[in-house]
């Protein structure tokens, strides 16, 4: 008989992996983390396809693989629980587009998504399931070339979508409406 008493989160096995005790916050982030590589399948024809948000994505230049696992990096660099992952797909969307057309840069993106996966080791990038294990991947990287273009192209390309402003609570420009002075811009009455 072990003298091993179980009054205390354990920090080995499946549940905690990793030396961390699995608390209810832990799982649910857990689960919802684990949504996306879940989600996002890889079509016979080489398409995304997101059943749950009923989206598909047509990968032209790039591995579909590639493209599924920087819709993660993309959540992971700018992580927005309230944006869908369809805003994402969309965001990255431009590397596989750039990519057609420019060998270069489709070298940059496949050869950082195969270094980010060997840097993972087993299961890849998507197969760290914790989100503080894949951004500390990201942290190693974050001088690249590879992570700037891709860090930097989002910057654009996932906030300029228009339909995700409202989340943000940003109703857009004001400047073709007569500027934010005339507008509202004092309007706050809880100061």
């Amino acid at each position: 008989m072990s003298d091993h008493h179980h009054d205390h989160p354990h920090r080995h096995g499946p549940e905690g992996g990793r030396g961390r005790p699995v608390t209810r916050r832990r799982f649910l982030v857990r689960s919802s983390e684990m949504t996306l590589a879940a989600a996002i399948t890889i079509t016979a024809a080489g398409a995304l396809l997101n059943a749950p948000e009923a989206w598909a994505l047509d990968v032209q230049s790039l591995k579909p693989e590639t493209m599924r696992t920087l819709i993660q990096l993309a959540r992971d660099i700018y992580p927005h629980d309230k944006v869908a992952d369809r805003f994402y797909a969309i965001a990255v969307k431009g590397h596989d587009a750039k990519g057609g057309k420019d060998p270069a840069h489709r070298a940059l993106i496949e050869d950082g998504i195969a270094a980010l996966d060997k840097a993972a080791g087993p299961g890849g990038y998507l197969g760290r399931g914790w989100e503080a294990e894949r951004v500390a991947l990201l942290r190693k990287i974050e001088d690249t070339p590879f992570f700037q273009a891709v860090r930097g192209d989002l910057v654009v390309s996932l906030y300029n979508q228009q339909e995700i402003w409202p989340i943000f609570g940003y109703e857009g420009e004001s400047y073709s409406k007569g500027g934010y002075i005339r507008r509202g811009f004092d309007d706050i009455d809880w100061l």
